[in-house]
């Protein structure tokens, strides 16, 4: 069964509702101020099995211009347009607008229903359907059906029905294994049930009993039950008009406007690279102008920064970042209509190139050389991009980037990684490099590494963390640190090349370590002898290095030597000693237990002829070496 959303377009008074009603038996005007008024001020809702496996779901708009925002807020998930026009008054304001609005949002079919057909003579039908050819000329419209209806008489609603479902079996269906994205359109409390929401499924599926997230909110809940048109069901398919009765959350909390998706997949963003359209209709729009965004169900003020120009003509095409003054949960590929901020009248819209683009100043070149060729490719760049200006991304975040199914960016990523375009990374793969972005960070560990070991002669390596903060990236103020998978990566290829040499989490250039001068190799020589010859009762640290002849600095990194050689221990922070004292008095503790097992701070003074300045240390020191254990005031010799 083929599952489609089929939208009601055209001015107020037209006759949507009544068409609607008389097509599927059911009234879409839900409010009593509609039904007083005759005019639909909020999105309504029917369904019609059309035959021939298509089952449509009718969104009713309203056709005021007054409610053109709510009509935006049904129009988002349609897959063909019944564009509506009364015989007895042919295109009026919010025909052109509606059309303009369809058109913007990606629609590709329709039908034209020409209403009221029954209250005007054949010439004059005539005419108003050549009216209408012209009006379509040149869009997605050229070429569909115009067939004359009457609600009153009942005339023509067969073949319309026909029409509708001969165009619905040529859309194409939407998709269902994406993950899924149900933008709320209506959120309420039924007696008995608790918090419902409802709205278009999108793309992918819903499960009873499933955990969803809501955006921008971050509030997670779980789905009690789904009814499908009306009817109960354990699962909802993309293209269907869906009831979610939520647990874990109030209706309250809920609006139109947030969306439902898979929890923790996606991030809520106010920042969107897009490829814009302005209507010939439209004034000029000025770079950094305000305006009303309008996307799925939701609705935000934006500023528009043009990427390309300082003013976007009237029916010309350009790149901008729209800043939204509130998130939303949006995707590449997403359509949206942009609104004049004062008066509000529909000026153009367009569709997101990148949901999570980082800030683009007026004339970024770059930018838009990227976000043209986003626009004018397919997954493959979409993916290649995010990899490229990044330098590294986790499938995760690639999957959240652009919404596509798990499985298609591994698909793809491999397909990248063949032509050299990209490195996965992991088994399965967790991480996408880019590989020009690889191959500079490869030459930077060895450039890197080269300096280290000409300003640092006396240090054997670089530790990897220290390595990680050299290869970082600078984004404005941003810094930007490489992975740990890709640092270890990076690492393991030049070591399996004979490049680099890792010892002990230290990194060094192969064939390079510790050079000395015969000075420096002096003093090295110096500070041994000093320790050895101390024994256990040893000078200061900063005593023994301030009688060499090499400054400071050098004679501190020589220490650092002999530390990391473990000739010299440090017990604490004041205390060296030679290790050949410190096995010594391992010795003398082993033969002190054939005479007790016991030791304390007096007898350990009187053995080792120390004062309690080196006796507490060493006793500590023991302690942790596992030789002794302390019990209350005494050791316990192990």
């Amino acid at each position: 069964m083929k599952y489609l959303i089929v939208g009601t377009a055209g001015h107020v008074d037209h006759g949507k509702s009544t068409l609607v009603k008389a097509l599927t038996g059911t009234d879409p005007d839900r409010w009593e101020e509609e039904k007083r008024r005759g005019i639909t001020i909020d999105l309504g809702f029917a369904e019609l099995d059309l035959g021939g496996d298509v089952h449509a779901g009718f969104v009713d708009v309203p056709g005021h211009e007054r409610f053109v925002k709510n009509m935006l807020a049904g129009a988002g998930g349609i897959d063909l347009v019944l564009l509506v026009i009364a015989a007895d008054e042919s295109i009026k304001p919010q025909t052109r607008e509606h059309f303009e609005i369809c058109r913007l949002l990606g629609i590709e079919r329709g039908v034209i229903a020409l209403t009221k057909s029954d209250l005007v003579e054949r010439d004059v039908l005539d005419l108003v359907t050549l009216e209408i050819h012209e009006f379509v000329a040149g869009s997605f419209l050229e070429g569909a059906p115009v067939v004359p209806v009457s609600a009153t008489t009942r005339q023509g609603l067969d073949g319309l029905l026909a029409e509708l479902r001969r165009v619905g079996l040529e859309a194409p269906a939407k998709p269902a294994d994406l993950p899924f994205r149900l933008p709320i359109d209506r959120s309420f409390v039924i007696k008995g049930f608790g918090t419902v929401v409802t709205g278009t499924l999108i793309a992918g599926r819903i499960e009873a009993e499933q955990e969803v997230e809501i955006y921008p909110a971050g509030r997670r809940a779980r789905v009690r039950g789904i009814q499908v048109h009306n009817r109960a069901s354990d699962t909802a398919w993309a293209g269907q008009r869906t009831a979610l009765n939520l647990a874990g959350v109030e209706a309250q909390e809920l609006e139109r406007g947030m969306m439902l998706a898979p929890p923790g997949l996606f991030a809520a963003t106010s920042r969107l690279d897009a490829a814009l359209e302005l209507l010939p209709s439209s004034r000029p729009l000025k770079n950094r102008a305000r305006v009303h965004f309008h996307g799925w169900t939701a609705e935000a003020v934006a500023e528009v920064v043009l990427l390309d120009r300082k003013e976007l003509a009237p029916g010309d095409h350009g790149y901008a970042q729209l800043r939204l003054a509130e998130p939303g949960l949006f995707l590449p590929g997403d359509r949206f209509i942009l609104r004049q901020f004062s008066p509000v009248v529909t000026i153009g819209g367009g569709v997101i190139l990148d949901s999570h683009p980082s800030r683009h100043p007026t004339g970024d070149e770059q930018g838009v050389r990227a976000l043209r060729a986003l626009k004018e490719g397919g997954p493959e760049e979409l993916i290649e991009h995010h990899v490229g200006r990044d330098g590294e991304i986790p499938i995760t975040s690639l999957v959240a980037r652009t919404g596509l199914a798990p499985g298609k960016v591994l698909n793809l990523a491999d397909k990248l990684a063949a032509e050299k375009r990209v490195r996965t990374l992991g088994r399965p793969p967790a991480l996408l490099a880019d590989e020009r972005h690889y191959q500079r960070l490869l030459q930077a560990v060895e450039s890197s590494l080269e300096r280290f070991h000409k300003s640092n002669p006396l240090v054997a390596g670089i530790s990897r963390e220290e390595m990680r903060t050299v290869l970082a990236l600078r984004r404005g103020r941003e810094t930007i640190l490489p992975s740990v998978m890709l640092l270890n990566t990076l690492l393991q290829d030049l070591t399996e090349k004979g490049r680099i040499v890792i010892r002990e989490d230290l990194v060094r250039l192969a064939g390079r370590g510790i050079e000395m001068t015969p000075e420096e190799a002096a003093a090295k020589e110096q500070i041994e002898k000093a320790f050895e010859k101390a024994g256990l009762a040893v000078p200061a640290a900063k005593e023994v290095l301030g009688e060499l002849r090499v400054d400071r600095a050098r004679a501190d990194k020589l220490l650092k030597i002999l530390l990391k050689e473990g000739t010299l221990v440090r017990v604490n922070e004041d205390l060296v000693f030679h290790s050949a004292a410190l096995a010594a008095l391992r010795e003398m503790v082993q033969r002190r237990k054939a005479e007790s097992n016991r030791i304390d701070v007096g007898i350990f003074k009187e053995l080792t002829s120390l004062t309690r300045k080196y006796a507490i240390p060493l006793l500590e020191y023991l302690d942790r070496e596992r030789v002794t254990r302390r019990a209350g005031n005494e050791r316990i010799i192990l």
